[in-house]
């Protein structure tokens, strides 16, 4: 299954969570403390981070930044009693793909687990896939690599199947209730926060590598009260 990090430092939600987990298959390691699991992924390279930001050292947003920056590809999915809009917008942009509000029951959180192992990308699984080719932006599907005329767009996974499932359909809307069931989960059950959140940053990141490229970038539309398109742009000559 998957290798799962929870970090969570509270006794009464770790040990039930390491035994669920770890009773549906997965390998888990349960930390209490924020500068402990940083040094962990490091060398565990999770595949799923579960992280409280209530943590008794270090603030769980940081441990999240730091948590990104050396497990590029894990899905970090933030556990969080501060269920303000932007204390959840806070959380994401620091590297976060979901986030769940305390109290969360089991059943709930283990679907969320699922729903995110059931998409990564298969080590073992063909390599070879169609590219999606949007002007001048390549989806390289098979390799989950994405470039902008000669300059490789560094996309989170979820960032990354965003941009996939939009350029499946260049010029169509796609709503947001497709795009949460298709990248995140047919049964999701949270806010579509966190949509909105992973679009800004994409096209942060496609509006960095045009000035890098020196080339047009296709344009991530907001379709209001519907969902999002991405607009092909001819690259430039």
């Amino acid at each position: 299954m998957a290798k799962v990090l929870v970090v969570e430092d509270d006794e009464g939600v770790g040990a039930p969570l390491r035994r669920a987990l770890q009773a549906n298959g997965h390998e888990v390691t349960w930390l209490r403390t924020g500068v402990s699991a940083v040094v962990e992924a490091r060398t565990m390279q999770p595949d799923v981070v579960l992280l409280d930001l209530g943590l008794p050292d270090v603030d769980g947003v940081e441990v999240c930044r730091a948590v990104r920056l050396s497990c590029e590809p894990a899905v970090i999915v933030i556990l969080t009693a501060r269920g303000e809009e932007m204390d959840v917008v806070v959380g994401l942009e620091a590297g976060a793909d979901d986030y769940l509000v305390k109290p969360v029951g089991l059943t709930e959180l283990l679907a969320r687990v699922r729903a995110h192992v059931r998409r990564m990308p298969a080590v073992d699984g063909p390599t070879s896939s169609p590219s999606r080719v949007v002007g001048a932006l390549v989806v390289d599907v098979g390799a989950r690599r994405v470039h902008l005329g000669d300059v490789e767009v560094r996309l989170r996974p979820k960032e990354f199947d965003l941009v996939a499932r939009l350029a499946a359909e260049p010029g169509v809307v796609v709503t947001r209730e497709r795009l949460i069931s298709d990248v995140w989960d047919e049964n999701w059950f949270g806010s579509t926060k966190t949509l909105d959140v992973h679009v800004a940053a994409v096209r942060r990141k496609l509006a960095d590598a045009a000035g890098a490229a020196r080339d047009d970038a296709p344009a991530i539309t907001t379709v209001r009260g519907r969902g999002y398109r991405i607009d092909p742009v001819p690259a430039s000559p």
